[in-house]
């Protein structure tokens, strides 16, 4: 049995707690108590939600835990000295430690990201860097591995971080069951980017949207302006003004990041060539694929899949 401690501190956001149905579900798909988990605190008691729901929490004692996981909130505050006591003993006793979204600040302060690469939500990685220069922040990434140390991205997050952990312990079969139940994707990797463009530039208009859909599915054409606008039933003068006015963006940016999320995926899922993947996504050739790569995430598509690659054998 895996013993499972999730600590959980003032304030802490509800929705970190959410990723504990990944073990509750792999104890009804294995049919044995698989996992048992347990919500910790510093003093014990009950302990308040950030929407002010309170939990039962357990107060730290001896003992062993297998896995201990360190939720998040939504303002970034000291740890309680018993807690960073706890977590820095915790490499000591313990196999796995993690955290959701914002406890990677906890992590942090106990010194158990010193060295290593981590992720927390994008809106604090640059925050997570600056007060603690010795991560190295992975901040477009839903969870990443680095030996013992599991972080995750924004709350949802924790949710693809728990299958990934039931997938360890348990195989992928399992882990797929699970994500089944859960009604979630089994699983995004480790390594897919948290943010989407379609959800990015959230259209306001029916219209503009099915263009964005169309474009979704022909980055292999050239996606002019002309093109586009033919799609959307409006001469190209007047859809680059509706574009523009709905998504902030030209249509040719939208394209041009429509292509690279497509290609990263590719390069990062894929054993397609570089050449391959540029053709497919619309580049052309990879040269001009390479420089939007530089200037969208300051690494070459080469760097990007040599990571993945990387992280996947971690």
């Amino acid at each position: 049995m895996h013993r499972i401690g999730v600590i959980v501190s003032p304030s802490y956001q509800m929705m970190s707690l959410g990723a504990l149905s990944a073990f509750e579900f792999a104890n009804r798909e294995l049919k044995e108590e698989a996992y048992e988990v347990r919500i910790l605190s510093d003093r014990g008691g009950a302990v308040l939600s950030s929407i002010g729901v309170p939990i039962e929490t357990r107060p730290f004692d001896e003992t062993e835990f297998d896995t201990i996981i360190a939720t998040g909130g939504m303002v970034i505050e000291p740890s309680a000295p018993g807690v960073i006591a706890v977590l820095r003993e915790a490499p000591k006793r313990t196999r796995r430690i993690a955290s959701i979204c914002t406890g990677a600040f906890v992590l942090a302060e106990a010194g158990l990201l010193d060295g290593r690469r981590a992720t927390t939500h994008w809106f604090y990685a640059r925050k997570l860097q600056a007060e603690f220069p010795k991560v190295k922040i992975e901040e477009d990434r839903i969870y990443v591995v680095d030996g013992p140390i599991w972080t995750s991205a924004g709350m949802s997050a924790g949710i693809d971080l728990a299958l990934a952990m039931v997938e360890e312990d348990h195989g992928a079969a399992t882990a797929r069951a699970v994500a089944r139940k859960l009604v979630v994707y089994h699983r995004r990797a480790g390594g897919q980017s948290q943010f989407s463009v379609l959800l990015e530039l959230q259209p306001k208009s029916d219209r503009v949207q099915s263009v964005l859909d169309y474009a979704k599915r022909h980055l292999d054409q050239p996606l002019s302006v002309k093109q586009l606008a033919e799609v959307a039933r409006l001469s190209p003068r007047q859809f680059s003004r509706a574009f523009q006015a709905e998504t902030g963006q030209s249509p040719a940016k939208a394209v041009e990041h429509l292509r690279l999320e497509a290609a990263r995926t590719e390069i990062e899922r894929s054993r397609h060539s570089i050449d391959q993947i540029s053709l497919q996504t619309g580049f052309g050739d990879p040269d001009r694929m390479r420089r939007a790569f530089l200037r969208a995430f300051g690494q070459p598509p080469q760097v990007i899949r040599r990571n993945a690659r990387a992280e996947a054998v971690a």
